[in-house]
């Protein structure tokens, strides 16, 4: 025979079994007329009671009034299940760990204490066990950049350049090179190489150089300028005033700075190795004169002196990002004691310079 149940609160009692009074003993008990046998119900214990998985309550089982395992009770129809709240919760603290994780993901990688920016490309050339640090950086790139020292009628002028070919293509700015009779390339093995322009653009002041009698050239890993963001962590690799393979390092200070260079080639070299430059209505470095080009340039504060000039600029990760350009000096004499860097650098965007390598190939003269 099957008993019906009713319920009291979050108990459940066969008919004939409810509590009659708010105290146990206050309470006469009677057999139940269904099962005589039926046991006395239990002390009053104020704390929820487990459901038993037969059916019955506080651990006895169905009618045949043995006892079964007691199993957490499965919410009923009439609760209001915490199921979709929780799923919420859940998802908001995922996407949480999506947009605020991802520099601690990096750090674990990394196994910084700093985490490494890797806003400009995903590629990573400096070995793991390296990554995020000036010394990793400088081991994976710098076989990558070149001295370069170009003779014209105003004399002899030094700069720098970035290998993106074994073969010995080489991108510079076109300032470095314009107006020059020959030039000759230096690697960081000290191997001497000349080298012919292939194409130029005066108004991105960027050039293509390719050396003569060369292979095996390690290239570099041009990366994605328009992934940076302000604060960023970089390395400059040049040559300035001769010291080749020089290396520097600071932080992009701004982005889309407007700068603005001469595309005349004599104003260009000036026969005193400085680029004249104007930025923010002033010029620097000299007279930029009356035919000039203005680009959009990343601003950085790591050190740029004259012969950083077509040299690299570098993410954490190793990847160019930017070819130097221009520096601002406290002083228009080269010879000052307080002439030098400031610590405001511009860099042409690498993605400038890649939009523009098809043209340069072509043997683009302009």
């Amino acid at each position: 025979m099957t008993e019906s149940f009713r319920r009291s609160g979050e108990y459940e009692y066969p008919q004939g079994h409810g509590p009659q009074s708010a105290y146990p003993e206050q309470q006469q008990h009677t057999s139940s007329p269904v099962n005589p046998e039926w046991p006395p119900p239990p002390a009053y214990e104020p704390a929820q009671p487990a459901v038993a998985a037969g059916g019955g309550h506080d651990g006895y089982g169905g009618g045949d009034g043995t006892a079964v395992p007691v199993v957490p009770a499965q919410p009923g129809p009439n609760r209001r299940t915490k199921g979709p709240l929780a799923l919420l919760a859940a998802v908001a603290i995922v996407a949480a760990a999506i947009g605020g994780g991802t520099a601690y993901g990096i750090q674990e990688l990394t196994g910084k204490d700093t985490a490494v920016s890797s806003s400009s490309t995903s590629t990573n050339v400096v070995p793991s066990s390296a990554r995020g640090t000036v010394a990793g950086v400088v081991a994976a790139v710098n076989p990558s950049i070149v001295e370069i020292n170009a003779t014209s009628n105003a004399g002899e002028s030094t700069g720098s350049g970035v290998i993106i070919t074994s073969d010995g293509q080489i991108v510079t700015n076109n300032h470095v090179i314009s107006g020059a009779s020959s030039i000759k390339v230096t690697t960081s093995d000290g191997k001497s190489y000349t080298a012919q322009v292939v194409g130029t653009d005066s108004k991105k002041d960027l050039a293509l150089l390719k050396l003569q009698g060369a292979s095996g050239l390690k290239a570099a890993t041009l990366g994605n300028s328009d992934g940076l963001q302000v604060g960023d962590q970089v390395v400059a690799i040049g040559s300035p005033e001769g010291l080749s393979d020089t290396v520097t390092s600071g932080i992009i200070s701004a982005l889309n700075r407007d700068v603005t260079v001469p595309t005349d080639e004599n104003q260009q070299q000036g026969g005193s190795g400085r680029w004249p430059f104007a930025f923010g209505g002033r010029q620097f470095n000299g007279d930029t004169g009356s035919s000039t080009t203005t680009y959009k340039a990343i601003q950085t504060d790591a050190s740029l002196n004259p012969g950083n000039s077509g040299g690299a600029l570098i993410d954490m990760n190793g990847n160019v990002i930017g070819i130097n350009s221009a520096m601002y000096s406290a002083s228009s004499d080269s010879t000052s004691s307080s002439a030098g860097s400031v610590g405001l650098g511009f860099a042409i965007p690498i993605n400038t310079v890649k939009s523009d390598l098809a043209t340069l190939r072509s043997g683009s003269q302009s």
